[in-house]
């Protein structure tokens, strides 16, 4: 039987248990030309909320019933394609699902030899892609200047600082929590990080940005951003990846109206925002995996991962990620 964990129902604010349910159906039949394999990884992203309904993303949604989308790695178990034979590892978007059937065009074969099977899930897959795209494609950064990103101790986050601290730039991240801010100095080795739960925080800002923001990846927004925005640079550059501190909201947080300030410092700083989003630029994936295989096998970039043993436990440890207590990448192995 094929195991399913499928959309229940629409979220109202943050995802709760509920709104996921186990379902058998049977396994895929096989025809001509096509691959049978079942799934030994999965991903957990922040954007699975956005997929989800009832929040802030205007990303098309799943159905009702349907499989959490994302991507996983599996084994071939059975194949009419002459290109995958049984045995074969591949990186797949099969989402929540034991088994998939697939005519192979959107399979990716893995050597296990080569990386972790884990990494084509995380530094090697769609995380590291994101953080890769957003460094290089969106913006021309000129080294030398201060970058900084948030959620830096995340999977998407730890890996663009490191990116750019490769390519000269001093980098400061901002991460919720002593731990992770230790993480960031002493195992990434930035340059210095800024704990955005500490009482201090804006007097931390101060001290840390002495000369401002040059470049700026934003993956949270939230409270953070209005603190951080004050010190952009004239012409400093901005990169949107998402923001997860208000993807659960379906309307716009009550408060303070930030954006007229927003729109007073594009005006007179001459602040370039940009955003970008993955499933329009996959033609870039071979062009990030020649750049990143060699940095991630040689050790240049780290990586932090969790596993956790357990197909049912996927939607429990998807909204871990909205909590603050993750770091680093989920994986979920199928017992």
């Amino acid at each position: 039987m094929n195991r399913q964990i499928v959309l229940a129902a629409r979220p109202e604010g943050m995802a709760r248990l509920s709104d996921f349910k186990v379902v058998e159906t049977a396994t895929p039949a096989l025809k001509e030309g096509e691959v049978l394999f079942r799934n030994i990884l999965f991903s957990i992203d922040p954007y699975q909320r956005n997929l989800m309904g009832n929040g802030s993303s205007e990303w098309p949604t799943i159905g009702i019933g349907d499989p959490m989308g994302g991507p996983t790695v599996g084994i071939v178990e059975a194949s009419n394609n002459a290109a995958f034979a049984v045995g074969d590892h591949v990186q797949s978007w099969s989402g929540w699902q034991t088994h998939a059937v697939s005519d192979g065009t959107d399979l990716r074969k893995l050597d296990p030899a080569a990386a972790p099977l884990s990494t084509a899930l995380g530094p090697l897959g769609l995380t590291g892609f994101t953080a890769w795209y957003g460094t290089t494609k969106v913006h021309t950064f000129k080294p030398g200047g201060t970058f900084v990103v948030t959620g830096a101790a995340g999977a998407v986050g730890s890996t663009a600082a490191q990116l750019m601290k490769l390519r000269g730039h001093r980098v400061v991240g901002v991460a919720g929590g002593p731990d992770k801010i230790a993480f960031l100095e002493n195992e990434l080795g930035i340059d210095a990080a800024i704990d955005y739960k500490a009482v201090d925080f804006k007097e931390q800002v101060v001290h840390v940005l002495p000369d401002g923001i040059d470049a700026f990846f934003e993956n949270v927004g939230g409270p953070i951003f209005p603190v951080l925005m004050e010190h952009f640079n004239p012409h400093a550059k901005m990169v949107v990846c998402g923001t997860i501190s208000d993807c659960s909201d379906a309307e716009l947080p009550q408060g303070t109206n930030y954006l007229p300030r927003l729109i007073t410092l594009i005006h007179y700083r001459f602040v370039d925002i940009k955003a970008f989003a993955t499933p329009y630029v996959m033609d870039t994936f071979p062009a990030f995996l020649a750049e990143m295989t060699p940095l991630v096998t040689n050790g240049k970039i780290k990586y932090r991962e969790e596993f956790i043993d357990g197909f049912d436990k996927l939607p429990a440890t998807l909204l871990t990620l909205f909590n603050g207590t993750h770091s680093g990448k989920k994986l979920i192995v199928k017992a």
